[in-house]
């Protein structure tokens, strides 16, 4: 099936912005990008998605290792009057000692909270099975280069100078369809609210988030 996500403003990441611009994407991969109108008239039986704002390539977060091994995300149903709600980190977490299954889970929550961040790669290695798997599951790619040390922020655009130093990759026609959508007028909204305002993530073309 045909989809076509059409955005206020779409960056294709490595040339000129494309405003009331659209994404048309099938069997997961970019058919074609350009104006809402020139896409829609070539493709008038595709399915429509509308978003509100800018239509990025997906982000990658370069403490990919540091947040999905060296974190622990509590579970907010189960573990909150144990555990609180906040990461675990250091002397914390080597105190909680979690098995590699809870670490697994653990994983997996984090997963979730990087696609609603636009995320769709991480920066490794993650030499724990049960973590590999969980995102693995996610849909998210493992790349090489991650960052180790420091402050590690699920918000890949923290400390960015610009939105497109955090890009996976440039979208491209032939392409993989992995993309986000935020609820920001601009790069320079973008920049400045960060990947909390992302409303959408579509990575192979599914879409594996979406803001309620």
């Amino acid at each position: 099936m045909l989809t076509l996500h059409a955005a206020d403003l779409v960056l294709p990441g490595d040339r000129s912005p494309v405003p009331g611009g659209a994404v048309l994407v099938e069997a997961g991969r970019i058919a074609m990008i350009g104006p809402y109108e020139d896409v829609a008239a070539a493709h008038p039986a595709a399915r429509v998605r509308r978003w509100p704002g800018v239509l990025t390539p997906g982000l990658v977060n370069r403490h990919g290792t540091a947040l999905l091994e060296h974190t622990y995300f509590p579970d907010d149903t189960f573990e909150a009057d144990e555990l609180g709600t906040d990461p675990l980190t250091g002397a914390a977490l080597a105190t909680l000692a979690p098995s590699e299954p809870r670490r697994g889970n653990s994983a997996r929550r984090c997963t979730q909270k990087l696609l609603a961040c636009g995320v769709v790669a991480v920066a490794g290695p993650l030499t724990t099975p049960s973590v590999r798997t969980a995102v693995r599951r996610a849909g998210l790619e493992v790349v090489p280069g991650g960052e180790a040390g420091g402050f590690a922020s699920l918000d890949p655009l923290a400390g960015a100078r610009r939105p497109a130093d955090a890009f996976r990759a440039p979208l491209a026609v032939g392409g993989p369809a992995r993309f986000a959508v935020f609820a920001v007028p601009d790069e320079a909204g973008l920049l400045a609210r960060g990947a909390g305002t992302c409303v959408a993530t579509v990575i192979g073309g599914r879409l594996l988030h979406r803001r309620a």
